[in-house]
């Protein structure tokens, strides 16, 4: 098993108003505080079969301007999908399987590319977004209980898909067991690290309390079970990744 990182944007940034300010009292937030921010995406090799969690932006999506009152700055573009995939030695046409943690265009941005691969996306997602076909696999997280989560779906041997609502009502995150280890592959839990460990929520969530639901789920996962947490949009995913950092609250 083996966990490959697809890198588009590099030395972003993001301010605490944003990283931590969907539930840090305004008063507490550090308007000077700027936290690292970056986007990639992650690809699992098996061995047998190639699974990629999330699709990046769409290939025609401008260069990002950073400006004063940005609060979050995605980057430099290091590469487009496609590209990054190449970068990594793989083609669209290898991938086997889909994961999408939630409808946002960074995580869905090139589904198109993948209309001969499994497509495994909560039905909640997968509704709104309007995907239908015979590779649309709309997850109702029927396989039951996962550690401390109360539902799961089976991807693949040591992959599975848990229901994580809030900062989308059909969001879900990816664990893959590898090396005695949990690689959490969370989406949009948090935007930062610090922010999981201040159990702090972004301000980008469209229910709060399911929101706040998931991220104390999370949290107790990470208490139970050694965990490196593989975030989309700051480098601290890469590194944890390339280090195989436990993630300690």
């Amino acid at each position: 098993m083996k966990i490959i990182a697809l890198e588009f944007y590099k030395n972003g940034e993001m301010k605490e108003s944003f990283a931590l300010g969907g539930s840090l009292a305004a008063e507490n937030v550090d308007q000077s505080k700027i936290y690292p921010a970056s986007l990639q995406n992650y690809l699992i090799d098996t061995g047998k079969e190639l699974i990629l969690v999330d699709t990046g932006l769409p290939i025609e999506t401008p260069a990002f301007e950073r400006t004063p009152d940005l609060m979050l700055y995605m980057g430099e573009k290091i590469a487009d999908f496609v590209t990054a995939l190449k970068n990594v030695g793989y083609e669209p046409s290898q991938i086997d399987k889909v994961i999408i943690t939630h409808k946002h265009p960074d995580h869905t941005g090139e589904l198109r590319l993948f209309n001969n691969a499994k497509i495994y996306i909560s039905k909640t997602e997968a509704d709104s977004m309007g995907l239908e076909g015979e590779n649309i696999i709309k997850v109702n997280f029927e396989d039951g209980k996962y550690k401390n989560f109360e539902s799961s779906k089976k991807i693949a041997e040591g992959i599975v898909m848990l229901p994580a609502p809030g900062h989308t009502t059909g969001n879900s995150i990816v664990v893959v067991e590898a090396n005695d280890l949990f690689y959490m592959i969370h989406g949009d839990i948090t935007y930062t690290d610090e922010a999981l460990k201040r159990n702090e929520l972004s301000v980008v969530f469209e229910d709060k309390e399911l929101a706040k639901i998931s991220l104390s789920n999370v949290r107790e996962f990470i208490q139970q079970n050694p965990t490196v947490y593989l975030s989309t949009h700051t480098p601290e995913g890469l590194n944890s990744l390339e280090k195989n950092l436990i993630m300690k609250l």
